[in-house]
């Protein structure tokens, strides 16, 4: 049998997962790709670490170069992390005539575009399975398994981080900043969280999915992003009360008007899967035209759950060593010269329903002036509940649920609302997605 050579760029907690999935299931690979796959070079940051892979007759450098220009390696496997680096030896693999496979969802979402275009003047591959939710093969099941619909609408938990977090605080009661600083200890988030829970790492991921399901180039710069730092444990109880969950939700949607790329916390109802996903899982609801919903769920991080979907790239690729580079899947499913030049929608112009948390003066006619200000803007409430007041303030908590309205007009009342003498502080807004249809 064939033996087709890898180089690996990190061995780091991916990199090692790689390894041992190469390793331990080298028969059933092998069977599937019709070839062996033998990993022949690994560079690595210190060659002197201890590492917990076998990497026995496996070329250990400290130069990258040395993967990327290496003469007998046909797969370059990227698991480095960052961009700048990255992208350049990226860029060296594609330029040497090597297919890649990549978990980088930072690399792909802004660097994408020239990316597969190069790919593309040279007949190779780039394969990203990897680097939206870890384990689950959402990449494939969009691109290949619903090419027959048009995808309406997808909607993700997409961030292990931050649904572990929304997790506690809901079972646990705890607050957002006890949370974190315990994910922070068990290597859920990093040192520094910005990339978690200010929602960057998921919109990295919505812009790669949303190119996918929609045909459109990748546009990271224009994806909405709003992170979970301010949602509090009162906002999480309240929801439930409701009948809702609050998710750190990336949601992409094909209207008439544009398209919406958005990742922000949202009240979901309890009854839908995807609200009852927890801890540190992943999912992702995808609606298309023909199938109707279909949710994809597990691990969205790990070593062995991302490197299921390198590995599985890997084979892909393998593959399609000898076929013809004009019959293989296109990278964003659709074909290159057939990308949707169709709008991003600004926010200001997408359309959804709210959940508004207010500190109100308990005295008559306060709910009359609030109620009068989203009347005005063509609001309707849905449900409303006051809390009767704690303590020596005086002030009641509101809860209100509105019906769909445009964000611009409900940005316009929320200004309205705190200008209001008797209102006491900003007005909390999350927005509500019911995932119906």
């Amino acid at each position: 049998m064939s033996v087709v050579k890898v180089g690996l760029l990190g061995l780091g907690t991916v990199g090692g997962g790689t390894l041992k999935v190469l390793s331990r299931n080298a028969r059933e690979i092998s069977r599937r790709a019709g070839c062996d796959i033998e990993v022949a070079i690994a560079a690595v940051r210190d060659i002197n670490k201890a590492r917990l892979c076998d990497t026995d007759g496996i070329t250990i450098t400290s130069n990258p170069q040395d993967v990327v220009e290496h003469p007998e390696v046909k797969v370059v496997v990227e698991l480095i992390g960052g961009e700048d680096l990255a992208r350049s030896l990226v860029m060296t693999a594609i330029a040497n005539g090597k297919h890649v496979v990549t978990a980088n969802k930072a690399l792909i979402a802004k660097h994408g575009n020239e990316i597969f275009a190069e790919a593309q003047k040279k007949g190779v591959m780039v394969a990203f399975e990897a680097a939206v939710a870890g384990g689950i093969p959402i990449i494939k099941a969009i691109r290949e398994g619903l090419a027959g619909n048009h995808i309406e609408w997808l909607a993700g938990i997409i961030n292990g981080t931050g649904n572990f977090i929304l997790t506690e605080m809901r079972d646990k009661g705890r607050d957002f900043a006890d949370v974190l600083s315990e994910a922070q200890s068990l290597g859920y988030a990093e040192a520094d969280p910005t990339f978690d829970v200010e929602g960057i790492d998921a919109a990295h991921k919505l812009t790669i999915l949303a190119a996918i399901a929609f045909g459109i180039p990748l546009q990271f710069e224009k994806v909405y992003t709003e992170g979970i730092s301010q949602i509090t444990q009162e906002d999480v109880d309240y929801a439930e009360q409701l009948g809702y969950r609050i998710k750190h939700l990336g949601l992409a949607r094909n209207t008439d008007q544009g398209i919406e790329l958005r990742v922000h916390p949202t009240l979901i109802p309890c009854k839908r899967l995807i609200a009852n996903v927890d801890g540190v899982m992943n999912a992702v609801l995808v609606k298309g035209d023909a199938v109707g919903p279909t949710l994809y769920y597990g691990a969205g991080a790990g070593a062995e759950p991302t490197a299921s979907a390198v590995v599985a790239d890997v084979i892909d690729v393998v593959r399609t060593l000898t076929s013809d580079p004009e019959n293989r899947v296109p990278h964003l499913a659709f074909q290159a010269d057939s990308l949707s030049d169709r709008p991003i929608l600004p926010m200001e112009k997408v359309e959804t329903a709210y959940y508004l948390r207010m500190q109100a003066e308990d005295k008559p006619g306060v709910l009359a002036d609030v109620t009068r200000i989203l009347g005005s803007l063509n609001i309707s409430i849905e449900a409303l509940v006051q809390k009767e007041p704690k303590g020596e303030t005086q002030l009641a908590t509101v809860i209100m649920l509105t019906h769909r309205v445009l964000e611009e007009n409900m940005n316009k009342a929320i200004k309205n609302i705190e200008a209001l003498a008797s209102i006491t502080g900003r007005v909390m807004r999350i927005r509500v997605e019911h995932l119906s249809k």
